[in-house]
């Protein structure tokens, strides 16, 4: 064999959602992108805040020595600086730059916190449904991953948490707001973990990390806010991107906090810089960092991703769908009105509509919308959803989905 057989393993598991983009390719050939509708993808199209276009206008007209060269791998100390300040400004713990690292957008960050935490063989928590990359990240360190599922809401479930933490528990890492279901953990859910985590660590007399993955931190509807953990949990490392904040996926930059409380901390941060290194990220896009050093309080116009949530929500909710309505991020996960999501997901492709199966995200009976599109491609897509629930005899009529572990 050419390939490793633990990647090759890994290429059969992911090919779900490689075949959903694959074939919408092929429609999109066939009957022309505006006929194709096209949810699978979280690939924010809101258009990027004025003052991001002009400050790299003006670092792109600056004269600077190096302009392009390698940085610090931490980053530029006055990056890094602007970000402590806003942290600190916005979660009232006072932090300073030395307990932050630039990074390669959120999945950067969280390569570089598991490889710095992870010993062969150490669990790591992660809630269901969950982003379809983590147990892919924890693998990578050796890790083992721990599925542990959500309440029907998609709240926390503290009493499956607290079975699940043990002596082998390293870490657990959190989504808010969540992807897939836009999930917001209340000050209460996040209260109740804080206090659980507290007791464990003192019962197991180790640290337990909380990793928050807060790569939709700004993405809020409704006036909900974000609870802030490092205020709360001396064990926390944040994980932020800027990718849908200011839409830059492609652009790669965000950054680690590190609670300047945690266990070690001296000896963490500088293993989060050595791994920055040693993984081959070497340091986080240069010109991204001199352009959102001053951009830390800058954020997309939310309101229309708001807007986009209650169109799409409303026209699915007169076809007769039944979800938990998001209140954050750019996600609607669906149940499925048939036991099989990966079926029900054909069935909308007939119709050109072009959703991910909730098995990929660790929760069969459901599929994700995307709704980071055009307003007409979600009213234009209506009477496919329409037409495809009326296929089903009795929507939600089956007995209820079993969420199973991967």
């Amino acid at each position: 064999m050419s390939i490793s057989k633990k990647i090759k393993a890994s290429i059969s598991h992911s090919s779900m959602i490689r075949k959903m983009f694959e074939e919408g390719n092929v429609l999109k050939k066939k009957h022309g992108v505006d006929n194709v509708y096209d949810f699978s993808l979280g690939n924010p199209n809101v258009d990027h805040p004025r003052e991001f276009k002009r400050e790299l206008i003006k670092v792109a007209d600056q004269e600077i020595f190096l302009k392009h060269g390698y940085t610090p791998n931490a980053g530029y100390p006055e990056t890094r600086q602007a970000v402590a300040k806003k942290i600190s400004r916005t979660t009232g713990l006072k932090i300073g730059a030395d307990h932050v690292v630039m990074s390669c957008g959120a999945g950067g960050a969280l390569n570089v916190i598991l490889k710095s935490l992870l010993d062969p063989g150490d669990e790591v928590i992660i809630f269901k449904p969950f982003f379809v990359e983590y147990p892919f990240y924890i693998e990578n360190y050796n890790g083992v991953v721990k599925y542990v599922p959500t309440k029907p809401d998609f709240s926390l479930d503290m009493e499956a948490i607290t079975k699940a933490v043990n002596r082998k528990t390293k870490a657990i890492i959190i989504n808010s707001p969540n992807n897939p279901t836009g999930r917001v953990y209340s000050k209460k859910n996040i209260a109740d973990l804080v206090r659980l985590l507290k007791e464990k660590e003192k019962k197991l007399k180790k640290p337990i990390y909380l990793i928050s993955d807060e790569a939709y931190a700004e993405i809020l509807f409704d006036g909900i806010a974000l609870p802030s953990l490092l205020k709360t949990y001396a064990d926390s490392i944040i994980a932020y991107s800027y990718s849908k904040t200011l839409s830059l996926p492609g652009e790669r930059i965000g950054y680690i906090a590190v609670n300047p409380k945690i266990h070690e901390a001296d000896d963490l941060v500088t293993a989060l810089i050595l791994c920055t290194r040693i993984m081959g990220f070497v340091n986080a896009p240069a010109l991204m960092q001199r352009i959102v050093a001053n951009l830390q309080h800058i954020t997309v116009d939310v309101n229309i991703y708001q807007k986009k949530r209650d169109l799409l929500c409303d026209g699915l909710a007169r076809a007769g769908y039944q979800f938990v309505k998001p209140q954050g991020a750019f996600y609607l996960f669906v149940k499925s009105p048939i036991p099989d999501d990966v079926e029900y997901v054909g069935m909308l492709l007939k119709h050109n509509i072009l959703v991910v199966p909730g098995s990929g995200f660790g929760c069969p009976g459901y599929f994700r919308i995307a709704f980071c599109v055009d307003d007409a491609t979600i009213i234009k897509s209506m009477r496919g959803f329409d037409a495809t629930i009326r296929q089903c005899p009795k929507p939600y009529s089956s007995k209820p989905v079993r969420r199973v572990s991967k």
